[in-house]
């Protein structure tokens, strides 16, 4: 199989969260065992940081990845999910994974993966996992794909296990708590592997805290260790936090680890995460006058952070290109939408899109002006056609929607 082939088979043979949600979802790492040991265990060649949070896990392992290139150091980075080619996923140095590597990968092993009933995201993983050990990276940044202690990554032992913070999104897996969300999250933390906490509250830090005495691990709360601040080309303001995280992060890398990594280096890596790792779609600038911006924020902390940011900006007034998917609760998300917008519904082209009539309908009950339209693509062009130069423009509610404009 070629390339596209290859990917094809990937996306419609088997589970998917990204396009199936709870059929994607495993209750054990029962699977992701059989596999890795099917290819030799490459993760045990690999020395990692493991990221996981309910928001902030991509910009942050983005960051890291920028620093440690350009300390010198070959990278690799696993995220999840890709916005426009599944190669995003995986990359050395900022170069995405070649389709001769995914191709040969998935062929050789797709008797393996069909007798197995190895999902999307376990293969994925796998293939991460087996290019990083074969390009022999000197340091590997692994996101977690969803919660943490059932996710196919979690069969690492980290250098440092990096949790940005919690928030109720993927409640029908994770749990409708804050504490049952930092449950499953804190289940990255390792035996006597140092955690870094980005940001906590009052409910989910004795969880953070239990899970590291079990675990005699030392735990790092970066928002209360780090008051430095330093400059990056990722301007959104939730970029504060995620600094923070990043710093206690390479704090711990220079004081316990083989790696080092100078100040300068440090400054040049935030400065240059886009340059350095090709991260897209985080208070990403798409045009001037009138401004449009677009954003992967997608649940309620995420969007908070966001709309607050947009208040910020000078502009007459604000469209917004806005879709979701349909495990989304639109009773939390709706009223932090303006009611001062002119809004452009639609349904983003992914089987777990949310219908654009529906949505629009539940904006009515909220006050929210606007049409529908029935693409992304459409509802984009309209509000670049509507909008005067002095207007803002916002694209957003979904990674889907984003991609679908990029």
């Amino acid at each position: 199989m070629n390339y596209q082939e290859t990917t094809e088979w990937m996306f419609n043979q088997l589970p998917m969260y990204q396009l199936q949600g709870a059929s994607a979802y495993k209750k054990d790492l029962t699977n992701t065992h059989l596999l890795v040991n099917h290819l030799d265990n490459p993760q045990q060649n690999l020395k990692c940081i493991h990221v996981a949070g309910t928001n902030g896990k991509g910009s942050t392992s983005h960051m890291l990845s920028a620093i440690l290139q350009e300390a010198g150091y070959k990278v690799g980075l696993y995220t999840s999910p890709h916005l426009k080619d599944f190669r995003e996923r995986i990359k050395i140095n900022g170069a995405d994974i070649s389709e001769e590597f995914v191709c040969e990968f998935i062929n050789t092993n797709k008797s393996f993966f069909e007798s197995k009933d190895i999902s999307f995201f376990e293969m994925s993983v796998g293939l991460a996992f087996d290019y990083f050990s074969t390009e022999k990276v000197d340091i590997a940044i692994i996101e977690v794909g969803m919660g943490g202690r059932l996710d196919a990554t979690n069969i690492i032992t980290p250098l440092v296990s990096v949790i940005t913070n919690i928030g109720l999104d993927h409640t029908q897996f994770l749990g409708n708590t804050l504490q049952a969300v930092a449950f499953e999250k804190a289940g990255i933390i390792k035996p006597g592997i140092a955690v870094v906490i980005g940001e906590y509250t009052a409910e989910t830090k004795p969880v953070f805290l239990a899970k590291a005495e079990e675990c005699n691990s030392e735990i790092y709360f970066a928002s209360n260790l780090i008051s430095k601040s330093y400059p990056s080309d990722l301007i959104g303001d939730y970029q504060i936090h995620n600094k923070k995280t990043v710093l206690q992060t390479i704090n711990i890398l220079n004081t316990q680890t083989e790696f080092l990594i100078s100040e300068d280096q440090l400054k040049s890596g935030l400065l240059n995460v886009v340059k350095n790792t090709h991260l897209q779609g985080r208070w990403q600038q798409l045009g001037d006058s009138p401004k449009i911006i677009c954003d992967t924020a997608h649940n309620k902390e995420g969007l908070s952070i966001v709309l607050n940011q947009i208040e910020k900006e000078t502009f007459d007034t604000l469209h917004i290109v806005f879709g979701v998917v349909n495990d989304k609760n639109l009773e939390e998300i709706m009223p932090l939408l303006p009611k001062n917008a002119i809004y452009y519904f639609s349904r983003p082209n992914n089987p777990r899109g949310l219908n654009a009539q529906t949505l629009y309908e539940k904006a009515q009950e909220f006050n929210l002006k606007g049409e529908v339209f029935n693409s992304i693509t459409t509802a984009y062009k309209k509000a670049k056609q509507t909008a005067k130069g002095t207007d803002f423009v916002y694209i957003g509610g979904s990674t889907f929607v984003v991609a679908e404009i990029l």
